[in-house]
Parts: structure tokens; sequence; C-alpha cells
């Protein structure tokens, strides 16, 4: 080996060391300035919300602000190709769910990123229930009556984009009805729910966060909820079970991802923050006065939802395939 040889290969590996100990100390100083949390739809909308709640506690424990960027467009998948296409540094996550991180795998045959190994997983946020809404003045009273008129009579469908929880989820409740309803789209949970207030869309299947409100109001009709327990918040509103919809389980979730190769020790100390969010009583509170489900300790960790995501892209796989896109 020459000497030229020798100086370079010494060179490179000085270069390296050099490499290493500045990601060790900059994984040791994190996070030395903001952070951004994306969120893939319009503010107001529930995934919105749950982000703005969390994130504000976890600024707190992590001694830097949380900024919340709004990343609209193609059912929440635009924002998260902007998150993929992040430094993996910890300075970028994203607010992902069901739509965007395993049923827009089934129903985006070309879709932009891979949820399983486009992204580190920090942690399960809350699990939030689906309910099936109408305007206020629907002619319908209950689900039997709502799915006689919409097929006898047709109906306009509001949903976030194709891929988002209200879009899937819905489209797994025409299969099951037998109808083919129009499509209204928006930028959001937020937006879809102001035209169904409005009385622009005819009906909306929704995460709890936003509608309880409006359910409340009597702004909405409500008909019945996805989950197998009646919502403290609703108790009038029937399970899909008491509804006669025995198929009509629906339960989304939100969750925080990071770009892949993120080191371990900012995914680590982004998930304490996100814990220590979850186990602060006011916080919790916040969450569960609006709906959401608290995760258990146990399905907090990053395996726990890394696992969570594989199952649901498998399911939604199956879904798609036998009801078709």
């Amino acid at each position: 080996m020459s000497i030229a040889q020798i100086f370079v290969g010494t060179l490179l590996s000085i270069v390296l060391i050099g490499v290493t100990n500045d990601y060790a100390a900059a994984d040791a100083d994190y996070p030395a300035r903001p952070i951004t949390l994306i969120v893939p739809f319009a503010t107001g909308g529930p995934t919105d919300v749950v982000a703005r709640i969390i994130g504000r506690h976890m600024a707190g424990t992590l001694g830097q602000p949380i900024l919340i960027e709004n990343v609209i467009g193609t059912g929440g998948t635009m924002a998260v190709i902007r998150a993929k296409r992040s430094a993996p540094d910890g300075y970028t996550i994203v607010i992902g769910h069901l739509g965007t991180h395993a049923a827009a795998v089934a129903v985006y045959p070309n879709l932009a990123y891979d949820p399983i190994t486009d992204f580190e997983p920090i942690g399960m946020v809350t699990e939030t229930p689906v309910l099936i809404v109408a305007r206020k003045d629907f002619p319908a009273n209950d689900l039997a009556e709502f799915v006689s008129y919409v097929n006898a009579n047709g109906a306009t469908m509001a949903h976030a984009g194709i891929g988002s929880v209200s879009h899937s989820f819905c489209m797994v409740l025409n299969d099951i009805i037998g109808v083919k309803p129009k499509f209204s789209a928006f930028n959001g949970s937020g937006p879809a729910m102001n035209a169904l207030v409005a009385g622009q869309v005819d009906y909306l299947c929704d995460q709890i966060v936003t509608a309880v409100p409006q359910v409340a109001a009597g702004a909405i009709k409500a008909y019945a909820i996805g989950t197998a327990e009646r919502s403290p918040l609703l108790p009038n509103v029937p399970t899909y079970k008491e509804a006669g919809l025995v198929q009509f389980q629906a339960l989304a979730w939100n969750a925080l991802f990071a770009p892949k190769d993120t080191p371990k020790p900012t995914i680590d100390k982004l998930n304490a923050a996100l814990t220590n969010a979850l186990d602060d009583e006011p916080t919790r509170n916040k969450l569960v006065d609006l709906g959401s489900i608290i995760p258990h300790a146990e399905a907090r960790s990053p395996q726990a939802l890394a696992n969570q995501v594989k199952r649901d892209i498998a399911i939604w796989l199956a879904i798609v395939q036998t009801r078709g896109r």
C-alpha cells in the first residue's frame, strides 16, 4: 500500500469519527431548537386538535416549542411524504393515523412511501371511535331509516380525501349497506364537518373528537358509533351492533412518527415526552372529554406502534381486496 493510500485511509477514518461524534453530540443536546409537528389535514379537524393538545405538553417536557404545520392534500398522504423527505434528526415529526399509515397502502397502489420502512414509530397517541353522522335535517331518524332513505333517494357523502379515516370507513359502510353515493372531498375532517353542519352534504363517517360538540348542540344527527360500548359523552348514540350494523366496527388511531434513521436516543426522548403528556391528568382529561381513548402504557412503545401498523395494513389490504377500492 502506498503512502498516499495510507494517508487517504487515515484521513477518511478521522472524518468518519468526526461525523459520528457530531451525531452523538447532537443526540445528547436534542432538542436544541423548535420541533415541527406535521399534521396531515387542515386546522380544526380531529387529528389537528389532538396534535395541538399533545404538542403543547410535549413542548414543556422537551424544553422547546413544537410548531404545528398543517400540510393538506391527497387524504393526508402529502404530509406524510413531506415528513419522509425531512432530515432524520428529530426536528420534523408527523402525526399519522390509521388512514395515512395503513388504509392508504391499500387504497393507493403507487403510494410514495412505505409506512413500515420509511418511518421510525414514536408512539401511539389516542384511539378514536368513528361515528356515522348526517346533517341535522336529514329525513332519517335512525340507522335503519338512513339505509332505506339513501338506497331509495341517494345522498352526498363528505370525506377528508381518499385514504383518510373518514373516506375509508365510509367506503366500508357504503359497501355493507349497498349504496353508491355522490362524493364530496375536503382537505380534512374539519372542513367536511363544517359542510355537514351547513347542510351542504348529507353524511359523514367522522372521528368522535370533532363530532361530539356538534351532536351535543343538535347541529348534526348521529346514527351509530363504531365501538362495542356506547360513549359516555354520547350515551344516546347506539353502538354499531345496537343499530343493526354488526359489520361496522370503526376505531381509528393517531400516532407519532419520525423519518427513517432518526437516532434511537431521539426517538426515546420523544416517546418519553409523549408518555408524560398521556400520563398528565389535565392533558388526559382534554383528550377524554373529546371522546378519545388513551392507550395503555404497554401500547405506547415504538415497537407496539410498529406492530399495530403492520396489523392494520394487512387488515386494510384484505378489506380492499374483498370490497374493491
